[in-house]
């Protein structure tokens, strides 16, 4: 049944070329339509208009309102790792990169409301948070930059049409692949109304420690179960010792990757930036034992 999975119109249905289309149209509408409603609230609560009044740190500055529309891209190239999974494993971990980034990213623009503009100098900026993300995003910009570059692409359909069990494989990959898209849109939903009861929540009482882990903490919780999975299937149709390393480096990535959620500040940024570096390290070394292979079949 697995095998014959992608046949399944529930399939097609999230991951056709068609399909990727029109998620990827209405996502960057919902985004779009979601920055105009939040600036709008922005100035709503800040004019007390409508008898709005909140003292979130999301209300607090227009700046602020950038926030939400790259929140839900950050759930498109969610879409996007799901969607790549039954493709590549390596590029399916190239997208968790991607989505890392944009989360260190995305915090400028919540951490800037509460950067005090008043009182500004040189060493006010280099010892700020702000700073440290921005230095950061950029590591992991080029870090990924040199991940997707290390990936080698040139699939041989050949040998995939060949290859019974490598075709078993991707079907399985297809099957998880399809099990993820609900799951991770319930995720979603029930990530967006907690944060909605906290946010609007009378008297201001629901305290957000960090709203970077809403949604991803979990996400990544998933992955590292989805990866390892994908590890003992792959044992079934190839047991060569640098493919097996590749895919144990790559679990151990998404794991501090996960970690890095639990703390803050440097600890956290140098986590995330040590997991990118061993996913490039583990796949730089991978593709070497690759060449060897390859001039040995000559």
């Amino acid at each position: 049944m697995i095998n014959n999975f992608k046949n399944y119109d529930f399939h097609n249905l999230f991951f056709s070329s068609r399909s990727k289309n029109l998620i990827e149209k209405i996502i960057l509408n919902i985004a779009l339509f979601s920055f105009i409603l939040h600036l709008g609230l922005i100035i709503a609560s800040q004019n007390s208009l409508l008898g709005l009044n909140f003292s979130s740190d999301l209300l607090n500055n227009a700046i602020v309102a950038i926030y939400t529309p790259f929140s839900f891209i950050l759930l498109y190239e969610v879409y996007l790792l799901v969607y790549y999974l039954p493709q590549s494993f390596t590029f399916y971990l190239s997208k968790q990169y991607e989505i890392i980034t944009l989360i260190v990213f995305r915090r400028f623009f919540k951490d800037i409301a509460s950067f005090d503009t008043s009182n500004i100098n040189l060493n006010t900026v280099i010892n700020s948070q702000i700073f440290y993300d921005l230095i950061a995003s950029l590591i992991l910009f080029f870090i990924v930059y040199l991940f997707n570059r290390n990936v080698i692409r040139n699939k041989n359909k050949k040998i995939l049409i060949e290859n019974k069990g490598l075709r078993r494989f991707v079907a399985q990959k297809e099957f998880i692949a399809a099990l993820l898209i609900p799951l991770f849109f319930l995720m979603a939903l029930y990530s967006f109304y907690s944060w909605s009861l906290g946010l609007f929540s009378i008297g201001n009482s629901f305290q957000m420690t960090d709203l970077n882990q809403i949604f991803f903490e979990d996400f990544f919780n998933i992955l590292i179960f989805v990866d390892i999975i994908i590890l003992l299937l792959s044992f079934f149709y190839s047991q060569s010792f640098h493919k097996i390393i590749r895919n144990s480096g790559f679990i151990v990535s998404t794991i501090i990757i996960r970690i890095s959620f639990g703390v803050t500040g440097i600890i956290n940024l140098s986590l995330i930036i040590s997991a990118l570096l061993i996913g490039l390290c583990v796949l730089v070394i991978h593709n070497l034992f690759e060449e060897i292979d390859n001039k040995n079949d000559f």
